[in-house]
């Protein structure tokens, strides 16, 4: 059974909020094999302008699920979260599943739809790379590549760290400040 971790930010969550994110969630484990070691880690947010905002994260061996919905009712965003993720999960299930058996991932393979749920129309071709663009990593520090990035125009940028040597992304949030991705050494 799929563990759900919920939290809240400006907002008391209450056993029956607690209790629709549960009912909700747990609708997904249809499509798994095995979710005994997986943890949905649910934040909700209330904002000041009353909008509420779900964010929803489900690590699993070989991927992770993430959606986010804000609606103006906190059930509401809920319910849209949920279905953006019933709607990841029917779109990439036939790739999910091929990359884990090569990659030998076991217990991960979606589970195939019952006779009364049909299968989605399935393109193995609708991930297509229309570019490929070489880079050179310039040596500079976090704020040196956001000004860069600003010049530009991006919503990133990447760049060669000058102190650690590493390879960083920095990016513009949703909510207009950045984030730094630093990848692993």
């Amino acid at each position: 059974m799929l563990k759900i971790n919920v939290r809240g930010e400006n907002i008391e969550v209450t056993a029956a909020l607690r209790g629709y994110v549960e009912k909700k969630l747990t609708k997904l484990e249809k499509y798994f094999e095995d979710t005994s070691n997986s943890t949905a880690h649910v934040n909700l947010k209330v904002y000041s302008d009353k909008n509420a905002k779900v964010e929803v994260t489900i690590p699993l061996p070989y991927l992770v699920l993430r959606a986010e919905e804000t609606s103006p009712d906190m059930y509401g965003s809920i319910d849209l979260v949920t279905d953006k993720l019933e709607r990841q999960i029917r779109k990439h299930k036939t790739k999910i599943n091929r990359k884990s058996r090569e990659k030998g991932f076991k217990g991960l393979d979606f589970e195939q739809p019952t006779a009364a749920e049909p299968a989605p129309e399935q393109d193995e071709d609708d991930i297509q790379i229309v570019r490929t663009k070489n880079i050179a990593l310039k040596p500079m520090d976090s704020e040196e590549a956001v000004l860069q990035m600003e010049m530009l125009g991006h919503n990133f940028f990447i760049y060669e760290d000058s102190e650690t040597e590493g390879v960083n992304i920095v990016y513009r949030r949703n909510d207009g400040r950045y984030g730094l991705i630093e990848a692993g050494q």
